[in-house]
């Protein structure tokens, strides 16, 4: 069933995608599946700007039993499947549970269902009617259907069977760091024994991308471990699509995988044959094809000289050059893509003719027209380059006119390609290409998907122009949902602190599920999500904690290619309290005092004073407290959106102190405080004046503004 088809598969990338363990009744599971995986590798470069090169076939196979051999355990039943696909390497005890795959003369009798596709123009990928973390690169790649983590597996698997590009890995079977490497230089194009400086002066690896800022987060240097090694080899960048799923491939990997993808397609899809000679007044042509993100260039030589004036056009009429004799002409198809430095492999491509200026091509009555396009079948994005191809002739090619919504808009040069980017479209409008009385029509979809966020309960939340601020002392949860205008699963990602953009795929355990962001990351399956600051990836990584501030952007890409605009919020995380030795809740109607350990008032009335002697902890959460609070030399005070009425006296405390989202009636003093970090004071709302002298440091709003309407002394002039 074609899926996606640019072209002939004989000149095009053809990703042949089969599902193993779908019954009769699940096959609208597998569409809906493949629907999102693709979509989130039209969303990821190079697959994103080279989607035109690529068709995409899938093969539906009823199976006779539902889902794959050995989910999730060794020990769980081998079911009957088509292709036979299995979880530990196809239940081989020696092999991991994350090796999911498939039976290799089953794959390669049913990719050749697909006409016109060969072993040296296609490209397997086999998912699996599982919702278990697991897939395999190789001749075929593989990938679970149904994981939260699932359509990220499916570039990463590509990496390896499309790009032959290596795990970054520091481990093999998770949960135990690899030994160091030992050899000599490895042949990966992106593991190294150099040094950056050896890089650059023996122009090795990936020298000409040192110090770029990278795709996939960090900036392109060396970091140590990879190739299941845990030291002894680096590679290119911090957290790579080959090193972590959900990050972008970086400039090295994706050069690799630019380079693999064009090289499975025909730069030339046709032009004036080039057997026998070519007139002096013949109009040579060619078609090429046709990126979605930028044209290619066409130069045209003459016996080795430019052809001025060329103009980046498909076609060179000869006849105003005026030529004697015979020449050489040669038109040479070049991809400028920026993608790829290493002049080695930049795709290129060349065809001569043999010019025999004593022959005439004469007139050609030829009905011009369009016989090829950018498909009409789906919008296409707003910033996408557009094409059409047209009937050919001898003696003349055909003009092509372009419209947006009816008006006659200027594309000069290359006519073929209509670049969208340059007219800044919002909203839906139409396109129009016109070729004698042949025309083709698109939906342009200027709109960008939108994305929303929903946050867990902060303690504090303060809206400001450039977006909301929260404040917690603890784990937090970020929910993203999506919506377009248009059909197709759109793909959500964010980025915290400027680090990589990294698909929101949900949580690894359930999909529907928020992300959960903590100062240390959560460990699943021997891997850690979630943490925030400098990256912490297995558990055996040790990085600085991720408490203080964060800038976290978020944004989604829908079906059609368009990239919204990112949004952003910032949250602060602080540390969490320490754990309640007694909760109290409801209402207390008498003083209270806290002589020792941690007491917790949460959602709890006090009718009275409060107390908290030298090295306990008082946290009141949601807390009421109708009468004065004093705490001397405590360990701890959190009075979090809570209110105080009566006055504060907060001295000597040695640990912690918050003051997040309260508010106080009466004077509030904090003294002579001995925090290992300021103390917060933050959103609070503060009826009196407020005293802060002699602290280890003075106190922080964490950029949230109280409001005080009494005097304050200098060290909390600020707040």
């Amino acid at each position: 069933m074609p899926i996606q088809v640019t072209g002939p598969a004989s000149s095009r990338f053809n990703l042949v995608v089969m599902g193993d363990g779908y019954t009769a009744a699940e096959l609208p599971k597998f569409r809906e599946q493949l629907d999102k995986h693709l979509n989130v590798l039209w969303s990821i470069e190079p697959f994103k700007s080279y989607r035109s090169y690529v068709n995409v076939y899938a093969v539906e196979i009823p199976s006779p039993e539902s889902g794959v051999d050995c989910d999730p355990n060794l020990t769980s039943p081998k079911v009957e499947t088509p292709l036979n696909m299995g979880f530990w390497g196809g239940c081989n005890p020696a092999s991991v549970q994350r090796a999911l795959v498939v039976g290799t003369a089953a794959a390669a009798k049913y990719a050749d269902l697909v006409p016109g596709t060969t072993t040296a123009n296609r490209q397997v990928l086999a998912i699996g009617n599982s919702d278990t973390y697991g897939g395999t690169g190789g001749t075929y790649a593989t990938a679970s259907g149904g994981n939260a983590m699932s359509a990220l597996i499916t570039p990463h698997e590509l990496g390896h069977s499309l790009g032959g590009l290596q795990d970054e890995y520091d481990y093999y079977g998770r949960g135990e760091r690899g030994a160091p490497y030992e050899g000599g230089e490895p042949t990966s194009i992106h593991h190294t024994l150099l040094t950056e400086q050896q890089m650059a002066e023996q122009q090795k690896k990936w020298f000409r991308w040192l110090g770029e800022p990278s795709e996939s987060g960090g900036v392109i240097g060396r970091y140590e471990a990879g190739m299941y090694a845990g030291s002894g080899v680096w590679r290119p960048s911090r957290h790579s699509m080959m090193k972590v799923l959900g990050y972008y491939f970086d400039q090295v990997s994706r050069e690799r995988m630019t380079q693999r993808i064009s090289s499975r397609a025909t730069l030339f899809q046709a032009s004036t044959p080039t057997t026998g000679s070519v007139a002096g007044d013949q109009v040579v042509w060619l078609q090429t094809l046709h990126p979605v993100s930028h044209e290619l260039d066409v130069t045209w030589t003459l016996d080795g000289l430019p052809v001025l004036g060329t103009e980046n056009r498909r076609f060179l009429d000869l006849a105003p050059l005026g030529l004697a004799g015979s020449h050489q002409l040669t038109a040479t198809i070049t991809d400028p893509t920026s993608f790829i430095r290493d002049p080695a492999v930049r795709p290129k491509a060349s065809r001569t003719w043999t010019v025999d200026a004593s022959a005439s091509v004469g007139t050609v009555d030829a009905e011009p027209g369009i016989v090829a396009s950018t498909a009409v079948d789906r919008p296409v994005a707003g910033e996408q380059v557009v094409y059409v191809e047209t009937t050919q002739a001898d003696d003349a090619v055909p003009a092509v006119s372009w419209q947006v919504d009816g008006q006659p808009v200027a594309n000069p040069g290359n006519d073929r390609d209509f670049d969208l980017a340059p007219l800044g479209l919002t909203g839906p409008h139409t396109l129009t290409a016109s070729v004698g009385s042949s025309t083709r029509t698109w939906t342009v979809d200027g709109a960008d998907p939108v994305v929303t966020h929903k946050m867990s309960k902060p303690l504090l939340t303060v809206q400001k122009p450039t977006g909301p601020e929260y404040i917690y002392n603890g784990p937090f949860t970020m929910g993203l949902t999506t919506s377009d205008n248009t059909d197709g699963y759109v793909v959500p990602e964010f980025r915290v602190n400027g680090d990589g953009w990294y698909n929101y795929f949900g949580w690894p355990t359930d999909a529907r599920l928020p992300f959960t962001f903590t100062a240390e990351g959560t460990v699943i399956d021997s891997l850690v999500y979630g943490k925030l600051g400098p990256a912490r990836i297995v558990p055996w990584d040790s990085t600085a904690g991720g408490y203080g501030r964060h800038g976290i952007e978020y944004r989604a890409i829908d079906a059609a290619g368009n990239i919204g605009d990112p949004r952003k919020f910032v949250a602060t995380l602080l540390r969490t309290p320490a754990a309640c030795g007694r909760t109290i809740t409801g209402v207390h109607d008498a003083p209270l005092s806290v002589a020792s350990g941690v007491t917790c008032l949460t959602g709890a009335t006090v009718n009275g004073p409060v107390t908290v002697a030298a090295g306990a902890t008082l946290v009141a959460t949601d807390a009421r407290i109708n009468g004065p609070i004093r705490a001397t030399s405590a360990r701890a005070v959190h009075l979090l959106r809570s209110t105080i009425t009566g006055p504060a006296t907060l001295s000597g405390t040695t640990g912690t102190l918050e003051l997040i989202g309260s508010t106080i009636t009466g004077p509030t003093s904090i003294t002579t405080s001995r925090t290992t970090e300021p103390a917060a004071i933050a959103g609070n709302t503060i009826t009196g004046p407020l005293t802060c002298t002699a602290n280890t440091a003075p106190p922080t709003n964490l950029q949230a503004p109280n409001h005080i309407t009494g005097p304050r002394t200098p060290q909390c002039a600020n707040l």
